[in-house]
């Protein structure tokens, strides 16, 4: 055990150390693993814990999962590090679980960042973890299919761990600002605007929520009788932003979404970049963005350039991949991309209206022509009874009925000949000629 001195005793922690849960009521976040009757919160609180994975972004609680877990079980807890430790403190480490399980004693063994672990070293652990002399718990911020052993990965039970809501950051800031632990023996002025503001600058990530509010409680303006003011002029300056900070769930949010897709809509690559610049050094979250510019490249370019849409999936695994700062080049080669792009609305109308029918008439049934017949019963009642099959036929083509009787004439997908849906519409309309010069002949 690491021995303390005076002058570390001294030195204060930080406010998210301080502030690190204790138990598993007091962890926020994680609900779909962590809520009442969940599968993870069963094996914890049953003590129940086998080997298992955590992976999830910074600051999501992985490590502070652990310690609960230390602070639970009955077995014997080492806390293993993946950045200083090698293949001879793995070794010294599972010589101490052996001797521990001679004695009957379980071992649980945290490896914070095990994707740090070379092939070798994660090697190290699996004859271990396959004996059981071990329950091995690791955690990641990185995908475990590329970067754990697939011998190990699969004696491990993997969990994904969300980045943090909004709310749940603020959740976590107004905590800390009543608990006796962080700034709860001061007196705080801090509007609810700029919680939300540090919380969606953290990116659902709690250390650096927690980070940034001690930054600026302790720039705050102090008055005589000790309380402690935190301006907007602060939390800008802490947070090395300028005016640009907004309410993501306010006005100005949409009015800068608005403004880049209508920008792209507009074929006016200049403003879309300015406008998505706006809205990546306000805070907002980078997938937030590829989100709309991936329904962009459906909603207004669609079949006219059909590459659009996997720019912008790229675009979106890039943010998701590697975050910001880093992210904002493959956003920008996106909303250009978008911008340059030939636009049709046509999809976008042919759902639109198609939905309209759909919603209308709900009840109409699939034509027996269409419908399939795995059963004897199904043939018998004239399942599938006419059914043409294209590949059969020289042109590919039936003059067979797909839609329902009370709407055999609608057309929904109307391309207006930009960009390759001028191929598409040719196309089109040869297979309707063709429909309608073969009606009612056998093909």
């Amino acid at each position: 055990m690491e021995q303390m001195s005076l002058f570390n005793q001294m030195i204060p922690q930080p406010l998210a150390a301080r502030l690190r849960p204790q138990t598993l009521d007091d962890f926020v976040g994680q609900r779909h693993l962590l809520g009442e009757g969940k599968v993870l919160r069963r094996l914890i609180e049953s003590d129940q814990i086998s080997s298992m994975i955590f992976w999830g972004p910074p600051g999501v609680g992985k490590t502070t999962l652990a310690r609960i877990i230390a602070g639970r079980t009955k077995a014997s807890f080492i806390d293993f590090s993946a950045v200083t430790s090698g293949i001879k403190e793995i070794r010294t480490v599972m010589k101490e679980a052996e001797d521990n399980r001679v004695y009957g004693t379980k071992t649980i063994v945290f490896v914070d960042e095990i994707h740090r672990f070379n092939k070798a070293q994660q090697d190290a652990f699996l004859p271990f973890v396959e004996k059981g002399s071990i329950i091995l718990i690791g955690a990641t911020t990185e995908n475990p299919s590329f970067e754990i052993n697939s011998a190990l990965l699969s004696r491990c039970k993997v969990f994904v761990l969300q980045a943090l809501t909004v709310q749940d950051l603020v959740t976590l800031l107004k905590n800390a600002l009543t608990n006796p632990h962080g700034f709860g023996n001061q007196k705080i002025q801090i509007t609810e605007d700029m919680l939300e503001m540090i919380a969606s600058f953290a990116n659902g990530d709690a250390r650096s929520a927690l980070s940034t509010l001690e930054m600026v409680v302790l720039n705050g303006d102090i008055a005589a009788d000790g309380t402690i003011t935190v301006t907007k002029e602060t939390l800008e300056q802490c947070t090395s932003k300028k005016s640009l900070l907004y309410d993501k769930n306010g006005e100005e949010h949409y009015n800068l979404i608005s403004a880049l897709h209508k920008s792209m809509r507009n074929s006016d690559p200049d403003a879309a970049v300015y406008w998505l610049a706006r809205m990546l050094e306000a805070g907002e979250d980078p997938l937030y963005v590829a989100r709309r510019v991936t329904r962009f490249a459906s909603e207004d370019i669609g079949l006219a350039d059909p590459h659009a849409l996997e720019i912008a999936v790229a675009a979106y695994q890039a943010c998701h991949f590697i975050g910001m700062p880093e992210c904002t080049v493959h956003l920008t080669e996106a909303v250009v991309y978008m911008s340059l792009a030939p636009k049709s609305n046509a999809l976008y109308v042919a759902y639109g209206e198609a939905r309209e029918d759909a919603i209308e008439h709900l009840a109409e049934p699939v034509p027996l022509v269409i419908r399939n017949a795995p059963t004897a019963l199904m043939k018998d009642l004239s399942y599938g009874k006419g059914y043409q099959y294209a590949h059969d036929t020289q042109d590919k083509l039936t003059d067979m009925k797909c839609l329902p009787d009370a709407l055999e004439d609608r057309r929904y997908y109307r391309p207006d000949g930009q960009g390759q849906e001028s191929g598409y519409l040719q196309r089109l309309a040869q297979i309707r000629a063709w429909k309608e010069e073969h009606r009612g002949q056998e093909t």
